[in-house]
């Protein structure tokens, strides 16, 4: 015990060693002190530490506004220290007090000449960071001072500055790329990488600014910071594009690609390739995406042109390797290639990989495959973009194939790019070590990366025919082997991977049919012991499609059709519809000494499914008998008619057809520029832009006219993709409070009422009208309206984004926002949407001890949280008090006060409208209460923290007895009616920084005894497990259910997919607030949840999303 108390005594002198010297002690309790006495002190150290203090209270979410004027009259203050915090103050609040921020327009103006270059940079971002219209000219003008400033770091803040200015000002253009022409001239390192991001903000097409800049800021490349880095080499590789074209001997351009490296065993030195190894080499080891592939889907321009169009673009778009401005990009970004920064280091393998001539493309394999051991969300990146040059350039990462080779850390995401990777570069000198590193794979517990690996060995099969046998006999026996663990134990995803090693040893056999006849005997006779539904329909598709081929499966085929018609009636549907084909397909191949004996058993089978209970095996029963009239009866006259000959040509097209090969696989194969987020998430995220027309500039320096930052007409096709970009960096400038207000009143048109009964279940309708349980829609075709109806989305946004964006940029940033929510199941086509009025759902708040009867004398006090809206200020929360008298005396003159009620004095209030609102409304004093008695109380509170507790004080009989009221987030804010569209559009709007999601379990549905019993009677378990977790969220937060999504599934336990909807308004600030409940897992057992909040507030919004996820779980 002493050592442990030892231990236990070093471990608090070690936490308070670790807090002395810093400001932690600030946020254990930040009210303490008298804020506004200290920001009137005489002293500099009173001031700092209330302006700490204040600092310390907004990062936990209170709203101190109120003391603005104090702070503001500080920001003369002669210490660096306090004009620092009072900056810092004034960005966060000015925005809510603009009249009181104007007042100190003129005391920045001072500090922009003071000597000192800190005051000066602080004023200028404080200046800028006030974004509001009526100081944007004068930012202006202390922007053009700031930029031809002596010292560095302002004229960097000046860079910054230009970012947020061109938001407000953007019929500045001209100005303000008079600016950034003057920063990109800069020597400072530091502010020519500040003035390459203001470039993209200001004028990403003014590539006409770069020519005069072009070999100084390549010279400067290598010492800017790293992430001013990947901007500035973006700029210039569009530069060089925009100015001369593409290189004709870059991997990009060449019409033969054959890379190789020097050293592999199948390798051959680029230099000394003859005419013949090099066409050996293109024909059998080229990529699978053309470089004309490459150029549709980086350049916009060329992107409606076809493989054989390359001609027509070649003599007009490029240059020559030996181009001076060529060969200083790439001189100059080769050393960034070794970076510690894996974003620098894929942004200069990209201007390789898009410029550099063929033979020195393969510099940049060394530094992406070094990458590989860094983080595995870099790794992740970089796959997908060695997928892509892989995919191009096989032989260029084909010696490098163990770098591929699967870690037992790697994530399922990280493995199946690197199978993906292996199974594209390999070749016949690695194809051993590789299936050799297969078998591996295959003993690997997750068994979707092992049925991963399966189909990799069909594709390494297909694209290497010396190895079709060995993976075909490895195929087999795991079939074999799978099939043994199915029947004797049931075990997770042990199904998938039986099915896959079916599909591929069906892609293998699909090549060369004849020479794997005994695959296909050896398959078939598997039947008896595989009884997985989806594996025994595959197996019987492939011996009809190949029954008529070679000399050993005709011979079989009668035994097995006997058997398929022996087993029919046990099959599952999908196998009995597959058995129907079959025989349509035997019966049309058929010879004719088996021709009777095969239409007796193909009449016994059809006549079982014309008498079975599914509609969709009778339907095909009936369809066969009436296409195959011949095969079905011998006598019938109709089969001597020229109308047989019509069905007999029908059933060979339609049970004979072949399936086209898909020769341009490609197409469809969505590229990005290599880097991009685009790349990363495969589709065209907001801001993308792909590479200017090739010498599109030429125009600009032949003509004089004054084309600055405007976009020409050769450069529409990427005016959309900067619109976007422009209307991304301005879609968070919109007024929160102005839209949050608009929204609620135009889907508030139905009155609200409360009721609260002694029995605390709260219920509540809206309007007169009920809406109806149950609406069946289509989940997809929602989304499209939602996604595509632009007048009803543009009339949801406020009226202050419209003026911010204009109408191209609009409708590019609604064209370019990300389809696929963060939490939304695409898996599911449609879902039935279940609407449950109020009525529906029962609300039992959770009752909390607020004054425990042994501690009162007999007295117990118990509080639990209302829904109710106070009717004297939206601010007020209301609790409802239940109070007890448990001795047996007679308890009299029992009233609550509050011991903060004072401190609205010393401006603890959250705002000036709640200037007004007292902390605690005086409650209805309880006259006397009897023995054994209940009281019931409403009490209405003003929250100054949503962490802090509030102090009271209970009296009873004379005596005084303190107690404390824990607040609830959940009910800081209010249901906001809306319907699902609305909810949909809102929601679409708050993603990015104001989207925040986390994963929990929820148990309850288990432990509810009504539910299983219930379930017992083949109720709709969806229902169920969707009425629990709704009636727990609403019985424990003051929120709106919006909708219900129930997935439309064959599989009654199966709750993936099920998703709620909740909307709600903060009190305070009336922003909305919007929860989405996802669920994955099946309703008898636990189940996976992610919860997402969307919220303006970060900070509330965050707090929310926990107080949900503890509610849930």
């Amino acid at each position: 015990m002493g050592m442990f108390g030892l231990q236990a005594s070093g471990a608090a002198a070690s936490w308070m060693v670790g807090r002395m010297g810093t400001d932690a002690h600030l946020y254990d309790d930040p009210e303490d002190a008298a804020l506004p006495a200290l920001l009137d002190s005489r002293f500099d150290g009173d001031k700092v530490d209330a302006l700490k203090r204040l600092l310390a209270l907004i990062a936990q979410g209170v709203d101190v506004a109120h003391l603005f004027p104090q702070v503001v009259k500080n920001v003369a203050a002669q210490s660096l220290e306090v004009k620092k915090l009072v900056y810092l103050y004034l960005l966060h609040y000015a925005e809510k007090r603009q009249n009181e921020a104007l007042l100190s327009i003129n005391i920045f103006q001072k500090d922009l000449s003071d000597i000192n270059p800190l005051v000066r940079a602080w004023a200028l971002r404080t200046m800028a960071g006030i974004r509001l219209h009526v100081v944007a000219p004068l930012v202006l003008v202390a922007v053009k001072k700031c930029a031809r400033d002596p010292s560095p770091y302002v004229r960097k803040c000046a860079a910054y500055a230009l970012c947020k200015l061109y938001d407000l000002l953007p019929e500045e253009n001209t100005t303000l790329e008079e600016v950034v022409d003057v920063l990109l001239g800069d020597s400072s390192s530091g502010v020519v990488g500040a003035a390459a991001v203001a470039f993209n903000s200001v004028c990403p097409n003014g590539l006409a600014l770069i020519a005069k800049h072009f070999r100084k800021l390549c010279e400067t490349l290598p010492d800017i910071e790293e992430w001013y880095q990947i901007t500035l080499i973006e700029i210039l590789l569009r530069y060089v594009i925009a100015r001369h074209g593409l290189v004709k001997e870059s991997a990009i351009f060449a019409s033969n690609l054959s890379l190789e490296i020097q050293g592999g065993k199948d390798s051959v030195p680029v230099d000394n390739m003859s005419c013949t190894q090099a066409e050996t080499i293109v024909n059998g080891a080229c990529g699978t995406l053309s470089s004309m592939t490459l150029l549709r889907h980086y350049i916009d321009e060329y992107s409606a042109c076809s493989d054989g169009e390359g001609d027509k673009i070649r003599s007009p778009s490029v240059t020559n390797s030996t181009n001076d401005d060529v060969t200083i990009l790439l001189k100059c970004t080769s050393p960034l290639l070794w970076s510690q920064n894996s974003g620098v280091i894929l942004a200069a393998a990209s201007v390789h990989w898009i410029m550099a001539p063929v033979q020195e493309v393969k510099i940049i394999v060394g530094p992406i495959l070094f990458t590989l051991r860094s983080s595995p969300d870099a790794t992740y990146v970089m796959l997908g973009n060695i997928l892509v040059f892989a995919k191009t350039a096989p032989l260029l990462f084909a010696p490098y194939y163990e770098d591929f080779f699967i870690c037992s850390s790697d994530p399922y995401q990280t493995r199946a790019l690197k199978l993906e990777i292996i199974t594209t570069i390999a070749t016949e000198s690695s194809i051993p070590a590789i299936l050799e590193e297969f078998q591996d794979y295959i003993k690997d517990p997750n068994r979707r990366f092992v049925a991963d690996t399966v189909a990799a060995i069909a594709l390494c099969a297909e694209k290497l025919p010396s190895v079709t046998s060995t993976c075909l006999e490895g195929l087999l026996a795991l079939v074999f082997y799978e099939s043994s663990i199915a029947n004797s134990v049931h075990l997770d995803g042990e199904d998938v991977v039986l099915v896959q090693a079916i599909l591929s040893i069906k892609a293998i056999v699909k090549i060369d049919a004849a020479c794997h006849e005994k695959v296909i005997i050896r398959l078939v006779r598997t039947l008896d012991v595989i009884k997985e539904p989806a594996a025994r329909s595959l197996i019987i598709w492939i011996f009809g499609e190949y029954s008529s081929t070679g000399n050993l499966i005709p011979r079989i085929a009668p035994a097995v059709l006997k058997y398929l018609a022996w087993s029919f009636a046990a099959e599952v549907i999908e196998t009995k519809l597959q058995i129907l084909n079959t025989c349509a397909k035997v019966i049309i191949h058929a010879a004719e000494e088996h021709l009777q004996e095969f239409k007796r058993i193909v009449a016994y089978v059809i006549q079982l499914a014309a008498c079975d209970l599914n509609y969709d095996v009778r339907d095909r029963a009936r369809f066969l008998s009436g296409l195959l009239p011949c095969c079905a009866n011998e006598n019938d006259s109709s089969c001597r008619s020229q109308n047989a000959d019509v069905c007999k040509e029908l059933a060979d097209h339609i049970f004979d057809g072949k399936i086209p090969s898909a020769s341009n696989s490609d197409s469809n194969y969505r590229i990005y520029l290599p880097g991009s987020l685009s790349q990363v998430v495969l589709h065209a995220a907001p801001g993308y832009a792909p590479l200017p027309k090739p010498q599109s500039m030429v125009l600009i320096h032949k003509t004089m006219e004054p084309t600055r930052g405007v976009a020409n007409s050769s450069d529409s096709n990427n005016s959309d993709a900067e619109s976007g970009s422009s209307a991304n960096e301005s879609g968070s400038l919109y007024d929160s409070e102005s839209e949050g207000g608009g929204l609620s009143d135009r889907d508030g048109t139905g009155s609200k009422q409360y009721s609260n009964d002694d029995g605390h279940n709260l219920h509540r309708q809206e309007g007169n009208q009920e809406a109806p349980l149950v609406n069946m829609y289509d989940g997809s075709v929602g989304q499209g309206h939602a996604g595509q109806d632009d007048e009803n989305l543009a009339s949801l946004i406020s009226t202050d984004l419209t003026e911010l964006m204009s109408k191209s940029a609009l409708e590019s940033w609604l064209d370019e926002a990300p389809t696929t929510p963060l939490v939304q199941n695409s898996i599911q086509a449609s879902c039935a949407r279940v609407s449950f009025t109020t009525r529906s759902f029962e609300r039992k708040p959770k009752l909390h001890v607020l004054l425990d009867p042994s501690d009162s004398n007999g007295l117990s006090v118990l509080y639990a949280f209302s829904s109710e809206v106070s009717p004297n200020s939206r601010l007020l929360v209301c609790i409802d008090l239940f109070v007890e008298n448990v001795t047996p005396d007679q308890l009299a003159d029992i009233t609550i006060k509050s011991e903060e009620a004072s401190t609205s004095e010393h401006g603890m209030e959250t705002s000036e409208e709640s200037a007004s609102i007292p902390t605690l409304v005086p409650m209805e004093e309880i006259q006397s209460l009897a023995p054994q008695q209940t009281a019931k109380r409403v009490l209405q509170v003003h929250f100054h923290h949503h962490l802090l507790p509030m102090k009271l004080s209970v009296f009873c009989n004379g005596k005084r007895h303190p107690a404390k009221l824990h607040p609830d987030i959940a009910y800081f804010v209010r249901p906001l009616p809306m319907d699902l569209n609305a909810f949909l559009c809102k929601e679409n709007q708050l993603r990015g920084m104001f989207e925040y999601a986390r994963r929990c379990t929820f148990k309850d549905h288990l432990q509810n005894p009504e539910h299983t019993e219930e379930s017992a009677d083949n109720t709709d378990k969806n229902l169920l497990v969707a009425q629990s977790l709704a009636s727990k969220l609403l019985s424990n937060a003051n929120v709106q259910l919006v909708s219900m999504d129930m997935p439309v599934t064959f599989s009654i336990d199966d709750t993936s997919g099920l998703c709620w909807r909740f909307s709600s308004e903060i009190l305070s600030t009336s922003n909305p607030c919007l929860i989405t409940v996802v669920a994955e897992g099946h309703a008898s057992g636990p189940l996976d949840l992610t919860v997402k909040v969307n919220c303006e507030d970060t900070v509330f919004g965050l707090n929310l999303l926990n107080r949900v996820v503890a509610i849930i779980e």
